[in-house]
């Protein structure tokens, strides 16, 4: 959620933002709205002022032992005028939040702008992509022959966009995850969380995915199954007061992943590379504001490390304009290379959402003056396990249908090879 101040001073910054990022949003309704919601809040302050007056003044003639008839039909009359405003208040207020809460975050001034992926700037690379003397197949040919995933019972069990790990495919994804596990919380020093995997509305409003993603989310009971550990680690500190020595707090989790994918039908139909559940390990941070443009570069790397660590070639792209999610000022895409595609792919997104999310769960810190602030929050895939082991399958590849396990992970494997 933004600062109020950005719509009501600097309207045109609002404008100016919408327009970079192609969201179509009538700021001037906005505008219009919040002055209504804060005019009845005044007319509000008043009554509840004139009725506190008034009782103090019934107050003062009952110990005088003096009539006060007049001054409580006062005081009932006001009451009733309380009730029927203060309702016309909380009607207008939710409909001003309802729409402010659709507002996407200011992007960062250094976001390229663009319509859509391919305006995405490409800033590094690592990794030369591997030389075949064959026709490279894709992972879900590899997985099938090799009998490590099984596309036709999951769909058996819970329909398309699902898939079943089996033997070494199993082995596989549980050895990637303690993996990265274990890198970042060794090496970077993250601390692990295993978080609940379903959370409440207001949760999910905390990180930008309510109101506007909520057709993306498996709903159970009024609660809802998360769509990445970012949503109930970001949360672990909702309406707490921080201490700046605390700062930064960094967390890493596994958990599953569940969306929809609405509006993504007919895109990666095959294989894992989009499905419904999808295991994820999210690395996120809590830090002091001047702190975060720095966080997000270690942050990236600390992902990125992964991959290099695992022999796979990647590249770094930060999101343009109209590419970029809604919650974050800035973002970098980690992109895989993957032979059997002949192209890379995202397989960590790391953002720096400033005080946007922090605002929206109400996450502050006191600095060394006691000043209130908000903290900033950031989040990035350390990876997606199942795009990881789709790198693993067609990346390391061989003729005879096998594929080699890349030595970083060989501790975890306990084998060499597959097939």
């Amino acid at each position: 959620m933004l600062d109020l101040n950005i719509l009501r001073k600097t309207p045109e910054i609002l404008r100016e933002n919408l327009k970079k990022r192609l969201a179509k949003i009538d700021v001037d309704e906005l505008i219009e709205l919040d002055k209504r919601v804060r005019q009845k809040k005044a007319e509000l302050d008043e009554l509840l002022s004139k009725r506190n007056s008034l009782s103090k003044e019934i107050g003062k003639r009952k110990a005088k032992k003096e009539a006060a008839d007049d001054l409580i039909e006062s005081v009932n009359q006001i009451l009733k005028q309380l009730e029927a405003v203060e309702d016309e208040y909380k009607k207008l207020h939710k409909d001003f939040m309802d729409r402010w809460l659709l507002v996407p975050n200011i992007l960062d001034d250094d976001v390229p702008s663009g319509a859509d992926e391919n305006d995405n700037v490409e800033i590094r690379r690592w990794g030369e992509p591997p030389q075949f003397s064959f026709k490279p197949k894709e992972h879900f040919e590899i997985a099938e022959k090799l009998g490590i995933l099984d596309f036709e019972r999951a769909s058996k069990l819970s329909g398309s966009r699902f898939a079943v790990y089996k033997g070494d495919g199993a082995k596989l994804e549980r050895a990637l995850i303690n993996f990265m596990l274990d890198l970042h919380t060794q090496k970077h020093r993250y601390k692990e969380i295993i978080p609940p995997y379903i959370v409440n509305y207001d949760v999910m409003v905390g990180t930008g995915q309510f109101p506007k993603f909520i057709e993306e989310a498996y709903e159970t009971s009024g609660q809802y199954l998360i769509p990445t550990a970012e949503v109930p680690l970001v949360n672990l500190h909702r309406e707490e007061m921080l201490s700046e020595d605390e700062l930064p707090i960094k967390y890493v989790a596994y958990t599953a992943c569940f969306r929809k994918e609405a509006g993504s039908y007919g895109k990666d139909v095959k294989g894992i590379i989009r499905q419904h559940q999808f295991n994820k390990v999210e690395l996120v941070q809590f830090t002091k504001p001047e702190e975060s443009d720095k966080a997000l570069e270690v942050l990236t790397k600390d992902a990125e490390e992964v991959l290099r660590l695992l022999g796979l070639p990647y590249r770094v792209v930060v999101l343009c304009s109209g590419d970029i999610g809604f919650s974050a000022a800035k973002t970098y895409d980690i992109e895989v290379w993957l032979p059997g595609q002949n192209r890379y792919r995202e397989i960590s997104s790391c953002s720096n959402t400033r005080d946007f999310q922090a605002r929206r769960a109400s996450i502050k810190f006191k600095d060394k003056n006691k000043k209130k602030q908000f903290v900033h929050t950031l989040n990035g895939s350390g990876v997606a396990v199942g795009r990881c082991l789709v790198a693993i399958l067609e990346n390391y590849q061989q003729k005879d249908g096998s594929v080699k396990i890349p030595e970083a992970l060989v501790p975890y494997f306990g084998k060499e090879k597959i097939g």
